[in-house]
């Protein structure tokens, strides 16, 4: 995790890693993927067996990706407006596949689009919906 660190060399990476291990006690699995998306190292973030995130390092930045499942869609899109106008895009440009929606968001600061991922991660952990973006 250290060299990964060292390769995003961006503070958020850090912050990311220490509210998904307070907030879900989620450890990282770092994982080779061939998928044609995104090929590459990634790491896992999961929360009780079930994943709640994965992370595709890059120079400086690091990419996002959760999953809107069936589960969760009915919820998120209830919630949609009240995210940054970049998730609702990045949501309605996403194609759906067996009922979900890979969703991928590049972070490169702490600022509302970085509190937006941190409220759908809240909505794939447990269901609940924040509606505002303020920082907790």
């Amino acid at each position: 995790m250290a060299e990964i660190s060292d390769y995003i060399h961006n503070p958020l990476w850090d912050t990311f890693c220490a509210y998904l291990e307070k907030n879900y006690r989620a450890k990282p699995a770092l994982a080779f993927s061939k998928c044609s998306w995104e090929p590459g190292w990634n790491i896992r973030f999961q929360k009780g067996g079930r994943s709640l995130c994965t992370v595709y390092p890059r120079e400086n930045t690091f990419a996002v990706m959760v999953v809107i499942g069936r589960k969760e869609k009915e919820r998120f899109e209830a919630a949609l407006p009240s995210f940054r106008p970049e998730i609702q895009q990045i949501y309605r440009d996403t194609q759906e596949g067996n009922g979900q929606k890979w969703l991928m968001i590049e972070l490169e600061n702490h600022d509302a689009l970085y509190e937006d991922v941190k409220r759908m991660l809240e909505i794939r952990a447990s269901g609940k919906v924040r509606l505002s973006s303020a920082p907790e």
